[in-house]
């Protein structure tokens, strides 16, 4: 097993080559010119201690060299150590609602983006608990299984969109239900939903669902993202901006944020509710809510420890060039006596 921590520096290779092709030019222009100068039997009488071989020696050292530095840039790492580790923590899904009316401006940039920035501060903040994430509108989309990978939680949260869901609407209770199947395999672990939405557009089976939702331990917490004032969808194309209408009467619609549907969603399941205009506030509340409730410790897990290896292609680079200076250009008379590189001629 291995991985590569900075990938990006393989471009540098492409100076190889160009090494080589700077090399072998060198060599053609010498030629032609010592061919000006005197025949090749006759320089070689002239320079009887001069080797062929060698200055390729001296260009294939240095460009070995180069590569073991570049590979030391890229440092690979190896997974030399595996052991089991033991966590204490929670089972946690974020059921972030991708429906259109979530692209409201009403709180900047947009209501989606702004509950995927609380999700993203909220992970932050955490310990040792495990996440998983859902995308709901007009039904729930499986997103993230539940890991304790942080660093991928987060980027398949920045993908989210409304675009990954065809039916439109707030499907509350089927996000509900698509989390229960999430926790299946918990165990007696603690289960918490974290439901990131406008409340618009909810179905009256959500209530219903957080109360069968409590039954089965798990606690609910909605944050709501949006003003009571609201505002219109807008509908992008390129540079120009249009706004959602209603088919029947041709009106702009305004969507407004639906406190009163998320807090009765929250009271059913034992949970809290809270309004996510203040990052911070949101990000306290959560963890004051998580420190209420008792950590279970998760059966044990087998990590790979990668270690990195770029000091052993730091090192050999070095040394490469280190034996370049003790390289000369002259035949060498050990290597005579062996007659390897025909040097005795």
């Amino acid at each position: 097993m291995y991985e590569l921590d900075e990938s990006k520096y393989f471009y540098l290779l492409l100076l190889i080559p160009v090494l080589v092709a700077i090399f072998l030019w060198g060599e053609v222009w010498k030629r032609k010119k010592q061919a000006l100068f005197a025949d090749s039997s006759l320089l070689q009488k002239l320079s009887p201690e001069k080797s062929r071989f060698k200055p390729v020696l001296k260009f294939t050292v240095i460009a070995t060299g180069l590569f073991m530095l570049i590979l030391a840039l890229v440092n690979p790492k190896m997974g030399t150590k595996v052991e089991k580790v033991k966590r204490e923590g929670i089972d946690m899904v974020f059921a972030v609602d991708v429906s259109k009316s979530m692209l409201c401006e009403d709180m900047a940039p947009s209501r989606l983006e702004k509950g995927k920035q609380l999700v993203s501060q909220i992970i932050n903040s955490l310990g040792n608990d495990r996440i998983g994430i859902i995308a709901y509108s007009g039904s729930a989309f499986p997103v993230l299984p539940i890991t304790t990978d942080y660093n991928s939680a987060k980027m398949f949260l920045q993908g989210m969109n409304p675009g990954m869901i065809s039916s439109q609407g707030s499907n509350l209770d089927e996000a509900i239900q698509l989390t229960e199947q999430y926790f299946e395999g918990s165990g007696n672990t603690a289960k918490v939903l974290v439901m990131v939405t406008d409340g618009e557009d909810h179905s009256e089976r959500a209530q219903e669902s957080a109360t069968q939702a409590r039954k089965k331990g798990i606690k609910i917490i909605t944050i709501g993202v949006g003003t009571l004032k609201g505002g219109p969808i807008p509908i992008r194309n390129g540079n120009s901006v249009s706004y959602h209408k209603d088919k029947e009467t041709g009106e702009t619609v305004t969507t407004k944020l639906r406190p009163e549907a998320l807090e009765a969603i929250a009271k059913s399941a034992k949970g809290g509710y809270i309004n996510g205009a203040n990052t911070k506030q949101v990000v306290d509340f959560i963890r004051k809510s998580l420190n209420n409730i008792q950590k279970t410790e998760f059966e044990a897990t087998e990590l790979a420890n990668f270690q990195s290896q770029f000091q052993w292609f730091l090192g050999f680079g070095f040394f490469l060039f280190f034996l370049d200076i003790f390289l000369l250009e002259r035949k060498t008379k050990w290597v005579q006596k062996l007659d390897l590189f025909n040097e005795k001629k």
